[in-house]
């Protein structure tokens, strides 16, 4: 039964608007319409990264969840980890609609949302009411479009939230609010994040727990850029590199909606951020955790990912158009890779065709 219900929803949800299926998907996962995952993860998914237990290595990317309202909805679906986000100290509006766009075809979208969240209050509360209940739930964090200091603004979500966050991720990667991608240039990178690292000691010292901090990257950084911002996020000793957000580029795309200004993901940015992610690993050493994002819509893109270099998944675009059974697809064709590798974890995976991907150009 639910599985049909499950396939007549997505035709559904496609024939609205964006963010009007956007938020009947919300709505449908807050009512508890979506049946819950209880089959339990095989052992060869779990694993241990950024000191956190992970029972299998896939997530819901940030911008889905927003103001944290079905992060619980999330992991009863199967996901091994929930990120909330991105969150900002005040609520803003974002950017005037329309701002989301459906390449179809192209199985991508293009969104200029601009951070639109009700601030760090709103998903406060909602995290606090649910903070009892477990699993592992990351908040990804941000700056307020008229901030006068971006950077403080970074500070004030880990003093907000680091009480329920099971970790942070610092997100620099939009490219909808102005000036933000300008964190990335390697001097005001290590000015941000040395303040953001600090801030975590003193919060330490003060007897509260250490939370993972997570740096999210764009997929258009420069190429000579790569190796000094990993130099620079290794230093400060991040728990862990998030590979990668949306693109400004256009690859293979030639519809008419492609004219759109925004941020495109889906099945488009697929190689470019999984070129990115490699040459990332190899900057790093493989000694740096890394979530593999963009593009991944199947049980194959996923395991790209992985073999990349990643040891965490995390999806959105994919789930527009492939529906939540994805989410089921993708962890029995890893645990499959997992049993034909001969390997007992999917860790052992992690990075084996990193060397492919990266000296692969971008397109």
């Amino acid at each position: 039964m639910f599985g049909g219900l499950l396939n007549l929803a997505q035709p559904a949800l496609l024939a609205l608007p964006p963010e009007n299926a956007h938020e009947l998907a919300l709505r449908g996962l807050e009512l508890g319409l979506l049946p819950k995952n209880r089959t339990p993860d095989p052992a060869s998914l779990r694993q241990r990264v950024f000191g956190l237990d992970f029972p299998n290595p896939v997530g819901v990317a940030a911008g889905f969840d927003k103001d944290a309202r079905v992060p619980d909805a999330i992991l009863s679906l199967g996901c091994g980890f929930a990120e909330v986000g991105t969150v900002t100290p005040l609520p803003q509006p974002g950017n005037p609609t329309p701002r989301v766009f459906r390449l179809i075809e192209e199985r991508a979208v293009i969104n200029r949302l601009g951070f639109n969240n009700g601030g760090h209050a709103e998903a406060l509360r909602r995290l606090k009411a649910r903070n009892s209940k477990g699993g592992i739930v990351g908040v990804n964090i941000g700056a307020n479009k008229d901030s006068d200091d971006r950077a403080a603004d970074y500070v004030k979500g880990l003093e907000t939230f680091n009480g329920v966050a099971s970790y942070f991720t610092v997100n620099i990667s939009s490219p909808n609010t102005p000036g933000l991608r300008d964190l990335q240039a390697p001097e005001a990178l290590n000015e941000l994040i040395g303040r953001v690292m600090e801030t975590r000691e003193r919060l330490v010292a003060a007897g509260q727990p250490k939370r993972p901090v997570i740096v999210k990257i764009a997929p258009d950084i420069a190429e000579e850029d790569v190796r000094a911002i990993c130099e620079r996020l290794v230093a400060h000793a991040v728990d862990g590199i998030a590979v990668s957000n949306t693109t400004i580029t256009r690859p293979i795309v030639s519809v008419e909606t492609a004219r759109q200004a925004g941020g495109l993901s889906g099945r488009p940015l697929f190689h470019r951020a999984t070129v990115m992610l490699a040459r990332v690993h190899q900057a790093t050493g493989g000694k740096v955790p890394l979530i593999g994002i963009g593009g991944i819509d199947s049980g194959a893109t996923a395991l790209a990912k992985i073999e990349a270099g990643a040891s965490l998944i995390q999806l959105y675009t994919g789930l527009i158009y492939e529906g939540w059974p994805l989410i089921g697809r993708i962890k029995a064709q890893l645990a499959d890779a997992c049993e034909e590798a001969g390997a007992a974890s999917i860790g052992e995976l992690s990075g084996r065709r990193a060397a492919h991907w990266a000296s692969q150009p971008f397109e």
